[in-house]
């Protein structure tokens, strides 16, 4: 079987990034004419950091025309905001970093106890910063197939002066034509990446040969199964009585707050290996790693609605 997958990788074709990428770059180039104060949300994530690249081919290394902007939990893997710190400096990239526990010192974040994951409190904080700054597009690196409110979005996704998505009333796209409108206090999502896939990514990954984040590829890592999750067991998510610690290798297929994200078994050490578990795999990378995704079936829609990315 192995042996099997490995000749399919090798026959597996890639032309079809070129498309996605054309795309990709046409989108970054419109959103940089079409709006007055645009940023690029940069966590150092995979889907991040394709677009960067995509960016910098769009308009060079040291001359991306809006600035990197993160909101951070303070909760986030320390390889990852390194990363994200030394790859914005590379590119000689303005970051913008904006805190979620900036918010719960002005009282605008609550927490309902000391333990709860601050990660849907970031939508508080976005909306801050945007109203600090102005921003009029926010480029993400969302796409359709990680979750079901997310294939319900549109590229160009309006939002009200409330930072609010309203699915129902969303504005056409036909032919890429996109409709830049805004009144006072509105502002675009802006998904450049929406008709990616999680294969494509990592094709991508491995065809530009794109530095990541240590984390995405096999390591070691103290973990507890919880309902079906594997939990890293962390100062954060320590285990809970009778759960057993166990060593496994594993790999995060997506990064965010530790005390919402989890990592799968993985023995997987590059972006070619790593292509071939997802052709493999029949979860997508949200549905099987994160934990705020599984309170209920609308809870991504229900925090989109409410301004989350």
């Amino acid at each position: 079987m192995n042996a099997m997958t490995q000749t399919e990788l090798h026959t597996l074709s890639n032309s079809h990034l070129d498309a996605l990428e054309e795309e990709t770059i046409f989108i970054l180039r419109e959103v940089a004419a079409a709006f007055e104060r645009p940023t690029l949300l940069f966590s150092g994530g995979k889907d991040s950091l394709v677009l960067l690249k995509c960016a910098e081919k769009a308009f060079g290394a040291g001359r991306i025309p809006y600035p990197l902007l993160m909101i951070d939990t303070g909760h986030n893997f320390q390889e990852v905001t390194d990363f994200r710190d030394s790859r914005a400096e590379e590119l000689g990239a303005k970051l913008i970093v904006r805190s979620v526990e900036d918010s719960m010192k002005k009282g605008t974040v609550r927490l309902a106890h000391p333990g709860e994951s601050r990660n849907v409190h970031q939508s508080v904080t976005l909306l801050e910063a945007i109203e600090e700054f102005g921003f009029d597009a926010l480029i993400g690196g969302a796409r359709r197939d990680e979750e079901k409110a997310r294939a319900k979005e549109r590229i160009f996704s309006h939002r009200d002066n409330f930072g609010q998505w309203q699915p129902k009333a969303q504005r056409p796209e036909l032919w890429t034509l996109f409709n830049h409108k805004l009144q006072p206090g509105e502002h675009f999502r802006v998904f450049p990446i929406s008709n990616w896939t999680e294969l494509d990514v990592w094709q991508y990954i491995a065809r530009e040969k794109i530095a990541l984040p240590s984390i995405y590829y096999t390591h070691q890592r103290e973990v507890v199964d919880r309902r079906g999750l594997l939990v890293p067991v962390t100062a954060l998510t320590p285990p809970k009585e009778g759960e057993t610690v166990v060593v496994r290798d594993v790999r995060f297929r997506t990064v965010g707050d530790i005390t919402c994200t989890c990592p799968v078994e993985s023995t997987a050490a590059t972006p070619e290996q790593i292509v071939i578990e997802t052709l493999a795999a029949d979860v997508s990378e949200r549905g099987a790693t994160r934990m705020d995704d599984k309170t209920s079936e609308a809870s991504m829609e229900k925090r989109k609605k409410d301004g989350y990315f």
